[in-house]
């Protein structure tokens, strides 16, 4: 057991509660449920879209093996934190003012980053950003979709995108990986056909597989969709291996075509919330309209555009991380386990008879991982070399006792 690890009776409330998904559902801050008149959620009016539903979340617990929601692992230099900090000082003094609406400079400074990054060049009318890609994708979902409109893709995928149809009162469907993750052009293109939906989403690098799709098949896709948009999660885009295209190389084929992306992985800023778009002019000015006023406030610009300031510094790292990743998928391998090649900063490994069982025990040995995907299979991030041992030396225990399929 890893120092520091608590037993099954120390666990959280939240490590013990778990809604249909097998996600935990996070408590709510409420009055105690025996106080005086206080509803329960039955006794208010939700619409019927959400009723019975709970708050997406991973499970946030105390352990010392944080390994399930794909941070990370390396914070901020002291360097990077005494640029922010003076950035977000600066901005403070001019907190009585509204922040700049359309945050021209943060755009411009995304733009040159994606020039570097992906040798694509952009303007900054062609960069969207908001609170996390979360809110970047509820936008799309806003303004393309909608009542009597459909939201399509291919699952397994991210678990968010029902919840960003749902939101949005867009209709939703879900199409089919293959057996190895990859998606097949012609069952893409006879979903479109048959659904004709106004938002299409992927992700590449996926979410829970790290597979990344060959530029040829979004292309594809692009080209078969003729009456919505295609918009190509990239949450992950740093980690692809050297040789895998970025889908920002197709943005002058396609108007119709976006590109997310977050600070919150590569970057080492996923408690700052900021994710970016890259798009037509004519796309982003759409997301402009549905976008609240002042949605990105002059601290969050400060944050990003000080931490970008430092791209360089701030993805140093990514390249050990990337081989850890490779170490991990070759030892799970060699281990008897299945595990698809990866382009992200985690790993999908399986198969369990009883992945939540396993998860569990992972757990009681300080190490915590997602059950997520696909029946019998579980997900884990990359770590520090510390902590990819420790999750090695757990999961040859664990799998003694509970055996793989």
């Amino acid at each position: 057991m890893v120092a520091g690890a608590q037993p099954t009776a120390g666990l959280s409330r939240a490590a013990r509660v778990w809604d249909t998904r097998g996600v935990t559902a996070e408590p709510a801050t409420r009055l105690p449920s025996d106080a005086a008149g206080a509803p329960t959620l039955d006794d208010l009016p939700l619409r019927d879209g959400i009723r019975g539903e709970h708050p997406y979340g991973a499970p946030q617990l105390d352990v010392p093996v944080l390994l399930n929601v794909n941070e990370n692992p390396h914070a901020p230099s002291p360097a990077v934190v005494a640029d922010i900090a003076s950035a977000v000082a600066e901005a403070a003094a001019g907190l009585n003012r509204y922040p700049d609406r359309d945050f021209l400079a943060l755009r411009a400074d995304f733009a040159a980053f994606l020039a570097q990054e992906s040798g694509v060049q952009l303007g900054p009318e062609q960069i969207w950003a908001a609170n996390g890609s979360n809110e970047v994708m509820l936008h799309v979902m806003q303004a393309f979709g909608g009542p009597g409109r459909t939201a399509l893709s291919f699952a397994p995928t991210y678990s968010m995108y029902p919840e960003y149809a749902r939101d949005s009162l867009t209709g939703w469907v879900a199409g089919r990986r293959e057996d190895d993750f990859t998606l097949d052009v012609d069952h893409a293109r006879a979903m479109i056909a048959e659904h004709r939906p106004s938002v299409v989403l992927l992700t590449s690098p996926n979410n829970p597989t790290g597979t990344a799709l060959p530029l040829e098949v979004v292309d594809a896709v692009a080209e078969a969709v003729t009456d919505g948009v295609v918009v190509v999660d990239e949450a992950y885009a740093e980690f692809r291996r050297a040789g895998v295209p970025s889908a920002l190389e197709l943005l002058p084929r396609h108007g119709h075509l976006a590109v997310s992306r977050t600070m919150s992985k590569a970057f080492s800023l996923a408690g700052a919330r900021v994710g970016y778009l890259a798009a037509a002019p004519a796309f982003v000015d759409a997301l402009r309209i549905v976008r609240l006023p002042y949605h990105l406030s002059a601290v969050t610009q400060a944050v990003a555009r000080a931490a970008l300031r430092h791209s360089t510094e701030l993805l140093g790292r990514v390249h050990e991380l990337r081989g850890r990743r490779d170490e991990t998928v070759e030892w799970l391998r060699g281990k008897g386990f299945d595990a698809p090649t990866s382009d992200a900063n985690f790993v999908l490994f399986g198969r369990f008879a009883d992945r939540h069982a396993v998860w569990r025990g992972m757990l009681e040995r300080g190490v915590l991982i997602r059950e997520t995907g696909p029946e019998g299979w579980l997900r884990v991030s990359v770590g520090t070399e510390e902590e990819m041992r420790a999750f090695r030396d757990a999961l040859d225990e664990v799998h003694e006792e509970v055996p793989a399929r």
